[in-house]
């Protein structure tokens, strides 16, 4: 391993997460306007009960990625938000077939003295906007599937706590595993994502 990483810590579920999604989603609806159509809290700390890294994760849904140097202005007028330019894209799942620009973003940190947050921005009705959200609500639908989900992540934490490329590696696999099951109950249940959080 060259240089610093952060270690890898999945923490039990904190109570205080979905205030501080609400804290931090309203600051950036203030700060964005218009501009984001959507602003919702995913990734692990948004389901409840589910131990995750101590991360919020934000989407932000928008019309459009471009002009990059618009985003880019809007969230550092939003309260310091910086891009990651190394960001461009999510992790595409195996066999998927929609074309590349479906699972184009933005990624952006939180400003110094924030609590650690990650902001993702996806276009409306892009493929990898969807996933997010369908993810995020199944895994709050299907507790054994959570509960699954977790005891990966611990352990991948536990067997490479400072390899963040041997972390992802396993489990983007297991993301796809979900998905399909996800996708599943999407079809059984005629999901359809409900209003934004903010």
């Amino acid at each position: 391993m060259t240089g610093y990483q952060r270690m890898i810590e999945i923490v039990p579920y904190q109570e205080r997460w979905p205030e501080e999604f609400l804290r931090i989603g309203r600051a950036l609806r203030a700060g964005l306007g218009d501009l984001a159509l959507r602003i919702d809290h995913i990734g692990s700390t948004s389901v409840p009960g589910l131990g995750a890294k101590d991360v919020i994760d934000v989407q932000v849904t928008v019309a459009a990625l471009f002009p990059k140097d618009t985003l880019i202005a809007a969230f550092q007028e939003a309260g310091g938000y910086s891009i990651r330019g190394d960001i461009q894209t999510d992790h595409r799942p195996l066999g998927d077939d929609n074309p590349p620009e479906q699972w184009q973003k933005r990624y952006f940190r939180e400003p110094d003295g924030q609590r650690r947050t990650h902001v993702h921005v996806r276009v409306a009705g892009a493929a990898n906007q969807r996933y997010a959200l369908l993810f995020r609500t199944f895994l709050r639908e299907n507790r054994l599937a959570a509960a699954n989900y977790e005891k990966l992540k611990r352990e991948l934490s536990r067997l490479h706590p400072h390899d963040i490329d041997a972390y992802l590696a396993v489990k983007e696999p297991a993301f796809g595993l979900i998905m399909i099951a996800a996708e599943a109950w999407a079809g059984a249940t005629a999901w359809q994502p409900s209003t934004s959080d903010i």
